[in-house]
């Protein structure tokens, strides 16, 4: 048996292990899709707390 952890669990380990951190850290901040031409879709996930662009712009 491996004591190593899966990269998922690294990334949750390393999101939430700051002393203010939270479990909502580590939530997930894109989602990813196949398109139909075989291509890799990210976008930002909409229960992201963190979002790109301007805030202050809609």
């Amino acid at each position: 048996m491996t004591d190593e952890m899966s990269d998922a669990e690294k990334r949750h380990d390393q999101l939430t292990r700051a002393p203010k951190s939270d479990e909502s850290d580590a939530a997930p901040r894109i989602e990813t899709s196949e398109g139909d031409d075989g291509r890799t879709r990210i976008d930002v996930a909409d229960t992201a707390a963190v979002r790109p662009g301007n805030p202050e712009k809609q």
